[in-house]
């Protein structure tokens, strides 16, 4: 894997190219030390992965995320000094279509390298899902039953680009919308939390982090928290899973998508917005094949057209909308569905 890396202190590039050079599969093709060289040498020579940081003068990681994703797209890792103390920047690249986040390695790190490990982690996740053509394994066909009426669940898949787009989607919706909302946003879990709070700001809802039991109700807003998936363990209660353990998706909103289709009991509308890769696509196509409303967010107005792309190309969205007309969407069809 190709890989470009975006830092302006020369110490901690150098420790970085180290640490890619540690893996024969991967291989550093530049180094830039700002945002406007990076778009430079991405637009010369894109790679397969970026590491970029987010603190640097003349042009921020933010606006450099989002001008690579303009004009040569490619996936991008942020490596930076605290993921913690820089959360609503990070949250603002994911926005644009960064990845991931990591923590930058420790200049010195012990014999063992566990200080590495983190960022390495992130590089070979990356790196699968970049190579990753399956876009999921097949999910066991559902029963024909329709289940006994009950509350409406919106159930929202997202990854590279979702956060802006949750933002601008959760805040277009009313205090009152009367459904409950669960989300899948492929994000470490060391920030789904802060992610929470930063979606709850612009929102009349509340949004909050999923625990294990948590009820889905009306007004109220369950993020995906962990690595692991959620899934509806039982008609009325979310809960978390390690199976599939080999997806490369975590949490995966195929998981979601169908166990919402197997258990919930009532109406059920799968959103697909923004993201890399597949993951979803199936679900929504089983929640359209099970008689349920559809929706994934357009080319022009998702930062990655990846995941709702490959809905599309499955017919499994009945409507295909920018992600400021879904929220009005989501309103009008609950509206008519009571």
């Amino acid at each position: 894997m190709k890989i470009g890396i975006v830092n302006d202190v020369p110490g901690v590039a150098a420790l970085l190219q180290r640490v890619v050079g540690g893996d024969p599969a991967h291989r550093v093709v530049w180094i830039a030390g700002n945002g406007p060289e990076a778009i430079a040498l991405c637009a010369k020579e894109t790679p397969d992965l970026i590491l970029m940081d987010m603190v640097m003068p003349v042009m921020d990681g933010v606006e450099t995320t989002r001008r690579i994703m303009a004009t040569t797209p490619c996936p991008i890792l942020i490596v930076t000094g605290s993921v913690r103390v820089n959360a609503n920047r990070i949250f603002e690249a994911m926005g644009h279509g960064a990845l991931d986040a990591v923590d930058t390695p420790p200049l010195v790190s012990d014999k063992s390298g566990d200080g590495f490990a983190p960022l390495i982690a992130k590089i070979a996740t990356i790196s699968r899902l970049v190579a990753d053509k399956r876009g999921g394994r097949r999910m066991p066909e559902q029963s024909g039953l329709t289940p006994p009426p009950h509350d409406r669940l919106i159930a929202i898949g997202a990854s590279a680009g979702g956060p802006a787009a949750l933002a601008t989607l959760l805040g277009d919706l009313p205090g009152d919308f009367p459904a409950a909302i669960v989300i899948v946003q492929h994000v470490d879990e060391q920030f789904a939390a802060g992610m929470a709070t930063w979606l709850n700001q612009g929102t009349a809802l509340q949004v909050r982090v999923a625990a294990e039991g948590d009820r889905p109700r009306v007004g109220e807003v369950l993020l995906a928290a962990t690595g692991d998936h959620l899934t509806l363990k039982t008609p009325d209660r979310v809960g978390y899973t390690v199976d599939p353990a080999d997806y490369v998706y975590r949490p995966s909103v195929d998981v979601f998508f169908h166990s919402a289709c197997r258990l919930w009991r009532g109406d059920v509308v799968g959103v697909l917005l923004t993201g890399m890769g597949r993951d979803g696509a199936l679900g929504l196509k089983a929640l359209r094949d099970h008689g349920h409303y559809t929706i994934a967010q357009d080319e022009a107005t998702s930062a990655v057209y990846g995941m709702p792309k490959a809905a599309v190309e499955l017919n499994a969205a009945v409507k295909i909308l920018p992600v400021n007309e879904i929220a009005k969407e989501l309103v009008d069809f609950v509206s008519l569905s009571g």
